[in-house]
């Protein structure tokens, strides 16, 4: 199961890589002599639009084969048997496990996928706080 994220999270992303890749062809046909900073903004457009396409791909979360994935570059991956302790704090869920922690940002993930997650999340035997 994948956990996606909120479609404005990823609409912003795709709105401010364009923003960014348009100012840059504006700056490439006004000015006569470009400066090595003008540059910078075609390098925060494609990070926004690498963004948009990593997130749109990956979504935010996988649930399968008994992990927890967090999809991003440095994501954390936790055995589902190896949780302890699931804590609702400030709308975030916080999965403990007895070495590592989890933290899902509730606020990005879209609101269908969130109703499945605490689906899941119901569905394991461990302790709520």
């Amino acid at each position: 199961m994948k956990i996606g994220y909120k479609k404005r999270q990823m609409n912003i992303n795709l709105i401010l890589g364009l923003i960014w890749l348009v100012w840059f062809f504006i700056g490439i046909l006004t000015k006569d002599k470009l400066n090595w900073t003008d540059y910078g903004w075609i390098v925060i457009s494609v990070m926004y639009l690498s963004g948009y396409f990593y997130q749109r791909k990956n979504k935010y979360l996988t649930i399968e084969n008994g992990f927890i994935k967090e999809n991003s570059p440095f994501g954390k991956k936790i055995n589902l048997t190896d949780i302890k302790q699931i804590k609702k704090f400030a709308g975030d869920y916080i999965i403990k496990t007895e070495k590592t922690e989890l933290t899902i940002n509730t606020q990005v993930i879209d609101s269908n996928s969130l109703a499945e997650l605490k689906n899941e999340l119901d569905k394991l035997n461990v302790a709520w706080s």
